[in-house]
């Protein structure tokens, strides 16, 4: 696994007419480097629901970061969990997806709809074991994992999506197999997929979803290095160090602010070339130095770059606006978010007078405000991150 790197994606609809989403996701890490993923479905909707799915998501995860085993944990909460008089089905359901530090993985499903399992691409049934705890059905699967295996954990707000609407009975997961083994080829990061998959149930729902709808993708990928630098350093004698450390990494390198392009292109002793394509009026356009794979304006396209990072970690609205578009800030948000697993940022720590300007339309005064924000989103997105200061 120390090449391998599990990249998690979740997305949720709320009932129409419903303020709170019914279904949660949690992600823990345990102490020996396990991921765990639970996915709660509490019954109905509204304010009972969610509660019902938060306790049911904090129960489990809790009790597994604290290394219980699975079925420990899951017999406790099925135990726990009472059932609908009227219904006779439990008050919430749930999946739990645990990847181990040596690829493996283990499922558990109770009473939601199956996990959807591609690998190369096409769809692969789990092999599921049956388990009657407390007197009812949950099934558990293990496996050992490959490079782009995807797993996809839905509510059951995905398969009733359309019901009497454009479909008759709902998407089928037959149907939403074959739409997943078409996106997989394209090499959508598990958010993005989760975002596609909960766009089509809302566009079946005819933008009114019937239910509490919830997607979460987990993706097992290689480990991808990204190295960005801000800034020139406080003592102009560090310059060299700086350069050399950073173009010393593995992987892309991301040169950020006019001083800072300056600088690398004097240590790789290559001119910097100029554009003067604005392909976005609110953006500096980029430059070209070669052997750097991206030269941006500096606190300005960052901060754009924030904005665009606490989008994708709320509704990921502004996907539509980054996923394409050739700007500085937009090509920066593809490599960290969409490539990058593990990233390295040299921050210089010298203090640039115009950005003390309060006329400037960025929302922070202070470069390391900024660095420290964007680096924080990063870690909520599943990234390795470290900060070197200069």
């Amino acid at each position: 696994m120390n090449q391998l790197c599990t990249d998690i994606g979740y997305q949720s609809l709320v009932k129409y007419g419903e303020q709170l989403c019914g279904d949660h996701v949690d992600v823990v890490e345990q102490e020996d480097g396990s991921i765990v993923i639970v996915l709660a479905d509490g019954l109905g909707s509204g304010v009972k629901a969610c509660i019902l799915s938060t306790l049911t998501s904090k129960i489990i995860s809790t009790m597994m970061a604290a290394s219980m085993g699975l079925e420990d944990c899951v017999q406790t909460i099925v135990a726990t969990l009472p059932v609908c008089s009227v219904r006779q089905v439990a008050y919430s359901t749930f999946t739990i997806i645990r990847i181990s530090p040596n690829a493996e993985a283990e499922v558990i499903q109770y009473d939601n709809p199956k996990v959807i399992f591609l690998r190369h691409g096409k769809h692969v049934e789990l092999p599921c074991t049956t388990m009657e705890l407390s007197g009812k059905t949950v099934y558990s699967s293990k496996l050992q994992l490959r490079e782009g295996d995807v797993f996809i954990a839905m509510s059951d707000g995905c398969i009733h999506a359309g019901v009497g609407m454009s479909l008759n009975f709902g998407w089928e997961r037959k149907e939403i197999i074959d739409f997943v083994e078409m996106m997989y080829g394209v090499g959508f990061t598990a958010k993005t997929l989760s975002t596609i998959i909960l766009d089509e149930c809302n566009r079946l729902y005819g933008g009114k979803p019937g239910d509490d709808t919830t997607v979460c993708c987990v993706r097992l990928r290689h480990r991808e290095p990204m190295n960005l630098m801000i800034g020139p350093p406080a003592n102009p004698d560090d310059v060299k160090r700086m350069m050399s450390l950073f173009f010393a990494k593995q992987g892309k390198h991301i040169v950020c602010g006019g001083t800072t392009s300056t600088l690398a292109a004097e240590f790789l002793g290559k001119p910097v070339e100029l554009s003067l394509d604005y392909f976005d009026p609110e953006i500096p356009p980029t430059a070209i130095i070669e052997g750097v794979d991206l030269v941006t304006e500096g606190v300005v396209t960052i901060n754009r770059v924030l904005t665009y990072a606490k989008s994708y970690l709320a509704d990921n609205e502004c996907y539509k606006d980054w996923s394409y578009k050739k700007d500085g800030a937009s090509q920066i948000a593809r490599l960290l978010f969409e490539e990058a697993t593990d990233i390295n940022f040299f921050v210089g720590r010298a203090v640039n007078p115009a950005h003390q300007n309060p006329s400037l339309p960025i929302n922070f005064n202070i470069k390391m405000q900024l660095v420290k924000e964007l680096t924080d989103c990063l870690k909520q997105m599943g990234k390795r991150i470290k900060v070197s200061y200069f």
